[in-house]
């Protein structure tokens, strides 16, 4: 059953997302159409801002998922309720709190903007943008449930109609209207719906759910302790992930934060469909660490990790070749952004999605609390480096400082908490995997993109059809002659097996 949710659960997120991609690209082609460049740079720089105000969350989210596994396990329905509804109080007053904290950096955005020209209220349209994370908070508290159940395919076929609604009612705004207020408003009133309809399908898939009933004092100090952790870790994912476009924007403009919001876009979508198909996996891991069988929990990383890493270089090299002559047609040349700000684009990238199967392990095994003080540092760091190697490497500097911080996560915490902990396994045997993994990676990556010079072409069209066929094949190739004899291959070919015959 673990094996046919988490089956379930990946093609139907590889779907969902994938479906995210092409609806995400008609909308900004459209977008840049429509308006000028400096609301695509306004769009993601608060957008960035706006990501600061989730750290209010605290991550109580992920710890009371957590705490679901084990009761929805033993249908425990009174300590699922009770947990609900310290979920839905709290997300209550997060809301409130966001709100408030939202409101008051108003007056201080001209901080964050060092040039701009458009003709529309830049603090309403902040707001705007403050009420949709808001809104974020209200009625969603449900989907945990459903998630803990293992049926998050529910929430992403619901995510689906939420997109192509919101993309096609924003799309017909911008063309009849012109009106950014009108597009973010749209928003706003989407997101809504759609948690109401997630909230009105837990309600009939778990008739029990009434939220009511008092935590023990056992849980509750556990889920406290958690969100504790996890503010660090909310706290250093912000300044790590959401700080980029605010660094680019106060010392390169706003105009340069719109380019990359398309670099970012692409490879955003890309994260999200690939890393999905891991992601969705951790309530079956979750499952599976309660069973403490060390040597089984780690043969289940290693083939976890070894998709993962497949998936990591298949399409960070496919972003590499085809990312310059995909903006070529689908923008035009003015947008591209040099070879080397996508070369430190594309590592970068790489690193992250390699994060995914720890961070899979991590968070199915609660560990949020020991290693809190990590992404505290690995912030620090980021800033840092980001503002030193900008001033000699310029845009690709800011990411560079991005790639420097991750040392923290790589040389401390996943080999002591992921690894050391959870596997029992020692620091030399993670070295030289990790290691490996970089190198081969690096090797695929070289070799492919030159395959792809190898063949030139005046049109643009031509042009990315071919770079996206070697983008296809290369790769893949040579991942298969380099690990077709592996155990974790054969793995996942004898999963294949079935669905060979059936074909």
């Amino acid at each position: 059953m673990r094996t046919k949710n988490s089956l379930r659960n990946t093609i139907i997120s590889f779907v969902a997302n994938l479906i995210t991609i092409i609806v995400g690209i008609v909308a900004q082609r459209i977008f840049i159409n429509v308006l000028d460049k400096e609301y695509l740079g306004i769009n993601g720089l608060f957008t960035n801002i706006i990501s600061m105000l989730g750290i209010v969350e605290m991550g109580i989210g992920s710890a009371i998922i957590y705490n679901l596994y084990k009761p929805v396990a033993e249908n425990d329905i009174d300590k699922i309720n009770a947990l609900m509804l310290f979920y839905k109080k709290s997300y209550q007053l997060i809301a409130i709190v966001i709100l408030l904290i939202g409101l008051l950096i108003t007056p201080f955005l001209n901080f964050f903007i060092s040039d701009i020209q458009i003709n529309d209220n830049l603090q309403f349209i902040y707001i705007l943008f403050v009420i949709d994370i808001v809104c974020s908070y209200v009625l969603s508290y449900k989907r945990s449930i459903i998630i803990a159940n293992q049926k998050s395919y529910i929430i992403n076929l619901i995510h689906i109609m939420y997109l192509i609604v919101l993309n096609t009612l924003q799309i017909l705004v911008l063309i009849l209207t012109k009106n950014f207020y009108l597009y973010l408003i749209i928003k706003i009133v989407a997101r809504l719906f759609e948690n109401i309809i997630i909230t009105i399908k837990a309600n009939k898939l778990y008739s029990y759910l009434n939220p009511t009933g008092k935590l023990d004092k056992e849980t509750k100090q556990d889920i406290i302790k958690k969100v504790k952790a996890l503010f660090f870790h909310k706290l250093g994912s912000f300044f790590v992930l959401g700080t980029d476009n605010i660094i680019i924007s106060k010392f390169l403009g706003v105009v340069t934060v719109g380019l990359y919001s398309n670099y970012y876009l692409v490879i955003n979508a890309i994260q999200s469909v690939f890393g999905q198909v891991i992601n969705v996996l951790t309530p079956s891991v979750g499952n599976l660490l309660i069973e403490e069988n060390t040597e089984k929990n780690y043969q289940v990383f290693k083939k976890i990790r070894f998709l993962n890493f497949w998936i990591a270089t298949f399409s960070g090299v496919a972003i590499l070749i085809t990312m310059n002559s995909f903006i070529t047609i689908w923008l035009e040349k003015e947008y591209i952004l040099s070879t080397l700000v996508l070369t430190v684009l594309v590592f970068d990238y790489f690193q992250k999605s390699m994060r995914t199967s720890y961070m899979t392990f991590k968070e199915a095994a609660g560990i949020y609390y020991e290693d809190r003080f990590c992404p505290l540092v690995e912030s620090i760091l980021n800033i840092l480096a980001s503002i030193i190697l900008l001033k000699y490497f310029g845009l690709a500097g800011v990411f560079m400082g991005t790639i420097v911080s991750s040392i923290v996560l790589w040389g401390y915490s996943y080999p002591k908490y992921v690894y050391k902990r959870l596997f029992n396994r020692n620091y030399l045997d993670y070295t030289k995997e990790t290691i490996c993994y970089i190198i081969i990676f690096i090797l695929i990556a070289c070799t492919s993109y030159f395959v792809s010079l190898l063949i030139t072409s005046h049109n643009g069209y031509i042009t990315f059809i071919k770079n996206l066929i070697v983008a296809i094949i290369v790769p893949n190739i040579l991942l298969l002659l380099l690990f077709h004899k592996t155990d974790n291959f054969k793995y996942y070919l004898a999963l294949l097996k079935p669905i060979r015959k059936k074909g």
